[in-house]
Formats: C-alpha cells, structure tokens, sequence
C-alpha cells in the first residue's frame, strides 16, 4: 500500500519528519505570538515569555531523550553501535564470583598499547614506541538496576594483589600473564581474550562481585573518542609542564581540552604528588566531563552528533560477546551528572609508594574490601519500604569440629603453647604449636581457606576482635591462629589497634563537579 507524502515516517533507520527532527528548528511563531518591538527595533520578552521558553528547552529535552531510548532512532543508532564494535571472550565460566542479578558490573580498561598508533600520531601523542599490553586504566561501573545511578571505582594499576595461578603481583600484570596462558598458535584476538578473562578473575576476587561485562579501549580508540566529543572542560590547582614524558604541557584553572590534549592529560603522572594515585583522578575527571557533555542539550538535541558519537564508541571499544550498546544506553538513561560518582578502592598507602620509595600500592584486607564494594552495590532502598532487618548471626561449627595450628608471631616467649592448652580445654583440636614466620606480627589473625570460614568464625568466638583472613595456603577443614603482640589471651579481647594510616573510602566525585585537581 502507497504512503501518504504527509504522513511521518518513523520506521527504525529513516529520517525523522521535520516536526520531530531537531535539526530543522522551530517553526516560525505567528505574528500574534510575538512580542511588539520597542522603537528601537529591539524585542523586549516578559517573565512569561522567559519561563515559557525555560519550559520548551526541557520539554524538547525530554522528547529527544524519549526519541533516542524508545523509538526508531535509538533502535538505528544501536544497529550502528553494533556493527562496528569488536567482540572477545572476556567473561570466563569460572572464576568470577558473586551475584549478578538485574544491576550490572562492568569492568572498563584502558589499554596503553601503541600498535594501532601510527608513527606520527605516536609523535603527536608522546607516547614512544610500542610497550606491549599494559592495562594502565582499569575501573569497575556499578549501575544499579533501576539506573538511578552511576558508580566508577578506579583500581591503581600498581596495586599489589593475588592474581589467580601466579601469585602475588601488580594488578596491570594480570592480563600480560592471561595472553601469555594462552594456546600455541592463538590469535591475537583469542590472547586479548585470554587477558581480559584472568582480569576479569583478579577484579572479581578482588571485590567479591560478579563481573557481568567488559569494555576494552585503547590510545588510539580514545584519541578518536575525544576528537568527536570535542572540548572538555578541566580545571587544573595549578599549571604543569611534563613534556619529557607525556608531553602534558597545561596551564592552571579551568581549560577546555581534546584530541592528543586530552590524551597527554590522562597519561600524565610524573610530577605529581601522588603519582598513579592523581593519574586516576585525571581520568576519572575527564571521563566524568565526557559524560556530563554526552547529557547536555548540545548532544540531546542533534541527532547527527549522537551518530557520530555512536559509531566513534563503537570503534573505540572493544566489548564482551553479550554486551548490547543500546540495553546499556537504556539501563542509564535516569542517570544525571550529579548522581555519578567516582572513587578509587581503599588503599593503605595514601601516596602509592611501599615504604622504599616504589610504586606500589598496598590495599586494604580482603574483608574491608568485600564490604566496601558490598556496601556500593546494595540496591537503594525504594520509599516506603521497610528498613532491612538485623542479619542473623553468621553459622558456627561445634569446637570439636575445629582444628587449629597456633603460632607464634607477638615475640612473647610461651604464647603459643599457653593459647594451645586453653583451646584443648575448649574442646577444640590442636594440630601444631611453633612459631610464625616473624615475631614482629603486631595483629593476632585466624587465617583460613575459603572453605572453612565457618571454622574460622567459630575459633573467632574464643578472641573477640580478632582478625579473620582468607588465606588459600591454609588447608581446607583447618584454621591457623596467628598469635601478634595484640593478643591477651584465649576468652579475653585483643588490645584494639590505633587506626592505620589509610584513605579508607575516600569522599566521592561526582560528574557534576568542577573543582580544580593537581
């Protein structure tokens, strides 16, 4: 059947008519609309005419947010986003923890590696030559499931962790070690596969969550990236020049920055205070300035702006096999600069040097940490529901049930034995008595392999305040009590610890915000 000429066609990937195509501008006012010119020619318009116009800016706001989420056009601009963007198997079938549910985790990294890059953009960019495959950005998204907000918690890459079959070792090494795993005669995108799966293991053990999707960009996907958002708007405490390194050449207070700008902006970390610690905070400002442009009327309200943003990110990144473009868009679209936050994960070192001087950066223990991305990714509480009742107390095995190796670690001659004989008496199995690895252990800890915390937690009942550590080097069905100079005894509470130096959870950012950084 023909079409009417005037009838809108709104099927997915045809124009828009021009009555909704922001594009074509407003239809002209009748003259009995308009104001009646002064004798000067000049149009003066009323606190009407003012709130009126306030009005039609949200109101156009809105619809071009429904337009691009719920109609034809969102549709087409994902068929666009999908088309071009590369895939990989980042999500492994095991090793990645915790719930999943409706809310989503993402794990967004910054890969430092040059190959795209040609040889005069490698100049313009200050970058060197090729370094191999170094995940210098990495940073976990939180969005809850009803979108309602944002958060960005970013990891150092310098952090000294557990990463799954090699040990200790600094975070940005896990993915070189998982290409590295990968079979004889895979291909580069399988190794790349390969690296981001162990990442995506080290980030979940790590945070206790589940990771349900990856997102991988590199230098020259960012560069790209940034040349079609334009300028976005920094604000620098004070003006640095670090052109022997990444070229960062800025003056103070607030700028407007894009292109090979942007990227030297984001890689900068000599000259520093904190070094990689203020890197992340560059980052996270810039990326927080993106997003804030990408929700401004300038964006909302050009549809030709938001295809190029599309098929600029699409390049850019490279994602996991199920991640959807548009289904992110969407589980976003409530999100407002002011409810994006960004954080880094608590740390002990406050200026991400080890007590020699090196970049390397302690975390805090696996328990604050577990609790720390437990409490980000609580769902928020809906008005109107009741308050969540007191968990119950955690399970516990009879003492019998227990086996303990004590050692000796507070440099206290005897404490050992004496611990061992009041926990016989308890009820509980002594395995072993001797002595830890150093006399210099200031906590007492009951370490204990994943499989046995309700061991632990048991034991734990006999020293109140004690510290329990999960520690795959401690057989399962056995725990092992660390005896440091806190400890008063089996059935008294340890001597409480001076709060450590540490940055905790530190106060968070938001993309709204505008203060100047270092």
């Amino acid at each position: 059947m023909s079409r009417d000429r005037n009838e809108p066609d709104d099927r997915p990937g045809r124009p828009l008519p021009p009555s909704l195509d922001p594009r074509a501008g407003r239809p002209p006012r009748r003259s009995a609309d308009r104001a009646a010119p002064h004798a000067d020619g000049t149009v003066r318009k009323g606190p009407g005419a003012r709130r009126a116009a306030t009005a039609a800016r949200a109101l156009a706001t809105v619809l071009s947010l429904v337009l691009l989420i719920g109609s034809g056009w969102g549709w087409y601009l994902g068929q666009v986003a999908d088309a071009s963007v590369n895939r990989t198997d980042a999500i492994p079938t095991d090793g990645n923890t915790g719930g999943g549910g409706s809310a989503m985790n993402l794990l967004l990294v910054g890969n430092d590696s040059r190959t795209t890059l040609s040889k005069e953009l490698q100049s313009e960019l200050h970058t060197g030559g090729d370094q191999g495959f170094n995940t210098d950005t990495m940073i976990l998204v939180h969005v809850p499931a009803d979108g309602s907000r944002a958060s960005f918690v970013s990891f150092p890459r310098d952090s000294y962790v557990e990463i799954p079959g090699y040990g200790k070792d600094k975070l940005n090494a896990a993915y070189a070690y998982g290409r590295q795993n990968a079979p004889e005669g895979a291909s580069e995108e399988e190794k790349s596969g390969q690296g981001a799966q162990l990442l995506v293991q080290t980030i979940s053990g790590l945070t206790g969550l589940k990771i349900d999707h990856y997102a991988e960009v590199d230098l020259l996907g960012f560069f790209n990236l940034t040349e079609v958002v334009g300028g976005v708007e920094v604000n620098l405490c004070r003006a640095v020049d670090d052109r022997k390194y990444s070229g960062a050449v800025f003056p103070a207070g607030p700028q407007v920055i894009s292109g090979a700008d942007a990227v030297k902006f984001v890689r900068q970390r000599h000259g520093l205070p904190r070094v990689d610690l203020d890197r992340i905070v560059r980052q996270q400002v810039f990326i927080g300035g993106v997003l804030r442009k990408m929700l401004s009327e300038d964006v909302m309200l050009d549809l030709g702006r938001q295809r190029q943003l599309a098929e600029a990110a699409s390049k850019a990144l490279t994602v996991d096999r199920d991640l959807e473009l548009l289904d992110l868009a969407q589980q976003m679209q409530s999100v407002t600069a002011g409810s994006i936050e960004f954080q880094t994960i608590p740390i002990v070192t406050p200026d991400g040097r080890d007590e020699d001087g090196r970049s390397i950066v302690q975390l805090e223990d696996q328990e604050t940490l577990h609790a720390f991305f437990a409490d980000l990714s609580a769902e928020p509480e809906k008005p109107g529901t009741p308050s969540t009742p007191t968990s119950e107390a955690p399970p516990t095995a009879a003492p019998s049930e227990v086996t303990v190796e004590v050692l000796n670690g507070s440099g206290t001659p005897g404490l050992a034995g004496t611990a061992a004989e009041a926990l016989t008496a308890a009820g509980y199995v002594v395995a072993s008595t001797g002595n830890a690895d150093s006399m210099d252990h200031t906590r007492t800890q009951i370490r204990h392999a994943a499989a046995s915390k309700v061991l632990a937690t048991t034991l734990a009942k006999e020293i109140p305040g004690v510290k329990l550590t999960a520690d795959e080097n401690v057989p399962a069905g056995t725990t092992r009590l660390v005896i440091g100079s806190d400890f008063n005894g089996i059935g008294q509470a340890v001597t409480k610890q001076a709060a450590p130096e540490t940055t905790g959870k530190a106060p968070a950012r938001t993309a709204a915000d505008s203060s100047c950084i270092n």
